[in-house]
């Protein structure tokens, strides 16, 4: 009998000024509801996610045993596979067309034959004698690409094809008790086995990509033992905000307007480590079913350039036949992104999403039928990449917010050509573009050091102080009661133009249902903006609805406006009463006041 593995063992306060303001402000908005959060605040981030951050992209393989043609006995699969001629470095090579710096297998998947590509000595599923996993860890480990192992929790598609994949006489006889392998308490004491086999056997695979949770991992602590012996081993699960996790990915989403803006869909917020996952062919299931399934060349791009300007990692879904190579059409595409990425890979790798935490111009909707992301240069922040994915219908011309960062020069990323521009009334103009790309026109835009037009973090006060203390990890919650009302105080008169606000990104702006859950926008809809010299009396100066969108948004208040306090009243939010985890709900990164916009000097 082997035993399970044991586990080992091994308020902030507020300033004075703001206790006082948040006192005033309660008396004056008796009834509003909201509430200063804080999101759980990790430790410096962990030296295993280095990688995982740096990264842009990743490549997911499902491949397995009945991967077409099917194969229903082990050995028949195992040398298939080899007779096909698989090498690691065709996958190595394959990622690094898709500046992937990962590989995610996904063998051990409950639709693929839980085939394990590697020497077992657990018996209960298909153990090949080929160290395919060795082989591929080796491979990539010579060509800077690391390998993630994929696990799954459920055993429910045992005998999906009509026969038994899951071996319980066996695996019962290596326990020396009876256990059901096709129940989730029996499939999760395999799997936890087979957790600390792959741990000791490869020193060198990177992490455990995890599809959803079991039951028996929690009760035995599994996520805490792969923490204390292997540290360096990283952690994702799929579609579960797990705080044992280092990262969470969100499954493949359809629908969206436009097509390719995949984190529309998506509801976990920086700077949690997300990853997107979705299938590059269009149509069929995650593995190679036997077709070669078109593949839309816009929409991939697309995807991958608005994860970037996201800060969301690519996880790409190549469909691998027996012998590991990918369907023509796959094929081509990864041709093609082996040319078409290095011109521009400055832009999308090394870089964080515009408009949200790290500062940077306005992404979203543009002129004249434009959209776009914004990338922002770790290295140099002061470069911004502007990514036109669906350039405007009529003209030569982006327009943007500038979101108070003054420009000093705009150049074609891919030609190097010089574009005269503009700034005024809070956007940038850039003009005279006419070789437009197919799917992603990159310019990159020099700024100088800081933002323009804006009154500095700590100079305004709000009722709650969250919403102006430049802190992202803290943030307004109305708790679910509307109408909600914040009150800022610029400290005596002065001029106030606008308002940039940033939501917490912890909800889509796309209404969808995932897995029953019906999704919408927590974000502001209906809203009026009123101002006052006393906090007695009141005059409306904006109404209006706010755009459910990701990222900065902008209230424009006029030229003429002089004010101590501004009131900001929401009403409605975007998220109908079917979608009851979102209906209701307000949380509010911050609130900045701007007194002016950039113009050239």
């Amino acid at each position: 009998m082997t035993p399970a593995p044991k586990r080992r063992t091994r308020t902030r306060s507020l300033p004075l000024w703001a206790a006082v303001l948040a006192l005033l402000g309660g008396l004056l908005l008796a009834g509003t509801g909201t509430s200063t959060a804080r999101a759980p605040a990790p430790a410096a981030d962990p030296p295993r996610q280095s990688m995982l951050r740096n990264a842009t992209a990743g490549l997911f393989l499902h491949w397995g045993m009945f991967t077409s043609p099917k194969h229903y006995d082990c050995r028949e699969w195992e040398k298939a596979v080899t007779d096909g001629g698989w090498t690691p470095d065709y996958w190595v090579d394959e990622a690094k067309k898709l500046d992937a710096s990962y590989i995610v297998l996904a063998t051990f998947h409950s639709r693929l034959g839980y085939a394990r590509p590697w020497p077992s000595k657990i018996p209960g599923t298909c153990s090949t004698q080929r160290d395919f996993l060795g082989e591929l860890i080796k491979a990539g480990e010579a060509k800077g690409v690391k390998t993630i192992l994929y696990m799954t929790d459920d055993p429910k598609w045992h005998d999906e094809q009509g026969i038994e994949t899951l071996d319980s006489a066996a695996y019962s006889a290596h326990k020396g008790r009876d256990i059901d392998l096709t129940g989730r308490p029996g499939f999760g004491e395999f799997s936890y086995e087979n957790f600390f086999e792959v741990m000791d056997n490869y020193p060198e695979l990177s992490g455990f990509w995890i599809d959803n949770d079991n039951e028996y991992w929690e009760q035995h602590k599994l996520y805490e033992q792969i923490r204390e012996q292997r540290p360096d081993m990283t952690l994702s699960n799929n579609n579960e905000d797990t705080a044992a996790m280092d990262m969470v990915s969100h499954e493949q989403k359809t629908g969206m307007t436009p097509a390719y803006d995949q984190p529309s869909a998506i509801w976990t917020p920086m700077p949690r480590l997300t990853e997107s996952c979705y299938k590059v062919p269009s149509t069929g299931a995650w593995w190679y079913d036997g077709q070669d399934r078109p593949v839309d060349t816009g929409l991939n791009v697309g995807r991958y350039v608005a994860n970037s300007g996201t800060s969301i990692k690519s996880l790409m879904d190549l469909q691998a036949m027996v012998d590991g190579r990918f369907p023509p059409q796959q094929q081509k595409f990864t041709d093609f992104m082996k040319d078409y990425l290095p011109p521009i890979r400055e832009s999308l790798h090394g870089v964080d999403g515009g408009g949200y935490r790290y500062g940077g111009m306005q992404p979203g909707a543009w002129n004249d039928g434009a959209y776009g992301y914004v990338t922002v240069s770790r290295a140099k922040p002061t470069t911004q990449y502007v990514h036109v994915t669906t350039r405007p219908t009529t003209g030569d011309r982006i327009r943007l917010r500038d979101n108070g960062h003054r420009v000093q020069r705009v150049t074609d990323l891919r030609s190097g050509e010089r574009l005269p521009f503009a700034q005024s009334d809070g956007s940038l103009t850039v003009r005279s573009i006419e070789d437009w790309d197919a799917y992603d026109t990159v310019l990159k835009v020099e700024t100088e050091r800081g933002r323009e037009g804006y009154y500095p973090t700590g100079s305004v006060k709000a009722d709650d102080p969250a919403l102006t203390d430049g802190d992202f990890s803290t943030y307004s919650d109305n708790k679910g009661t509307l109408p909600v009302s914040v009150t800022l105080d610029l400290g005596k008169r002065k001029k106030a133009a606008f308002l940039g606000i940033n939501q917490r990104e912890w909800s889509p702006t796309h209404n969808r249902s995932t897995f029953g859950r019906p999704e919408d926008s927590a974000r502001i809809k209906d809203y009026t903006v009123s101002v006052s010299d006393d906090g007695r009396r009141w005059r409306q100066i904006r109404t209006g609805v706010l755009e459910s969108a990701r990222g900065i948004r902008f209230i424009d208040l006029g030229d003429d406006v002089r004010t101590r306090l501004l009131k900001l009243d929401v009403s409605t939010t975007w998220a109908a009463a079917t979608a009851p985890n979102f209906h209701r709900q307000l949380k509010i990164d911050e609130i900045q006041v701007g007194h002016g916009h950039v113009r050239r000097r």
